[in-house]
């Protein structure tokens, strides 16, 4: 075989081996794609038809459309069998784990950071000892907490100092296996009535005062633009207390594009600012099946195509 056809038979064999290779990541009829220049992060279930339903197969699809993480709020409840599942093929795909909820237990329907209720509190550890052993068999950094109800009949300052001490507590827990716990305000006004944390500027004030690399904020967008609005100046007042982002838009919480928030120019702040995190897409879709999976890429894409 001279020279020439050497370098032809190497050619065309390497042009075969991508052309196998896309073939076999692609999925639901989709090639490979270029990637995105932030971390926007599915949650396992958002792309279920175009995975064929199969979890593995739905991680194998979030890559081949070039994103680089994913998340699972539901990550604790399934088996460790599981978890060690999907931890494999993220290592494979070079996915990143976003965050999942770490205090079920104390999250929703019962005052359990603000009346300084002791079982709370150990409840409260007990999760967080529990999701450190998950957050290390899938590869975590982040877990999502939430911080429960309002108590009426107890001054607000009562209650602020009491969460305080919970958190503390809390952040012993995780700064010795490096793992950061970010707590998430929720809108008061379209979802979640009735809860202690509600705001950038008092999820900022909690954090400034545990004082702790364990304890940051979760800045979903999507509620903090009901709460507060004034999306770009109160990222930059939290920025040194964000941990991690989400996503959604306003009204109806669903993919970037579909409400009043300028996606865009918000990414191109967050990109601008040097942020390396993860943006986890926590929101439904304006559309059901595989075309309804297919506008949330296109969407994402149209958001992405910001020049810093």
């Amino acid at each position: 075989m001279n020279d020439i056809a050497r370098r032809t038979f190497v050619a065309t064999g390497l042009a075969a081996a991508a052309s196998a290779t896309a073939a076999a990541s692609r999925k639901a009829g989709q090639p490979a794609q270029r990637g995105f220049q932030l971390a926007y992060a599915p949650p396992l279930g958002m792309f279920r038809a175009s995975g064929g339903g199969d979890v593995i197969g739905e991680l194998e699809f979030i890559a081949d459309q070039g994103f680089r993480a994913f998340e699972d709020n539901n990550m604790t409840r399934r088996s460790v069998e599981e978890q060690e599942a999907i931890a494999r093929a993220a290592e494979r795909l070079g996915l990143r784990m976003g965050v999942f909820v770490a205090n079920f237990g104390t999250a929703f329907g019962k005052k359990s950071f603000v009346t300084g209720d002791p079982e709370m509190l150990e409840n409260f550890l007990a999760d967080l000892r529990g999701s450190v052993e998950v957050a290390k068999r899938v590869n975590a950094k982040w877990t999502t907490i939430v911080l429960g109800d309002l108590e009426p009949r107890l001054e607000m300052d009562y209650q602020t100092a009491n969460a305080i001490d919970m958190l503390r507590r809390g952040a012993e827990v995780y700064e010795p296996h490096g793992l950061v716990m970010v707590m998430e305000p929720l809108n008061p006004f379209a979802n979640h009535p009735g809860m202690f944390l509600s705001g950038g500027p008092q999820a900022y004030m909690l954090c400034r005062a545990v004082n702790s690399p364990a304890c940051k904020i979760l800045f979903d967008i999507y509620h903090q633009q009901i709460t507060e609005g004034n999306l770009i100046a109160n990222i930059d007042r939290c920025w040194s207390e964000i941990g991690y982002f989400q996503i959604g838009d306003n009204p109806g919480r669903r993919e970037p594009g579909t409400g009043e928030i300028n996606y865009l120019n918000v990414f191109k702040h967050i990109a601008g600012k040097g942020y390396e995190g993860i943006l986890g897409m926590e929101h439904g879709k304006s559309r059901g099946g595989e075309a309804g999976e297919q506008a949330v890429i296109e969407a994402y894409r149209a958001c992405d195509a910001f020049s810093l």
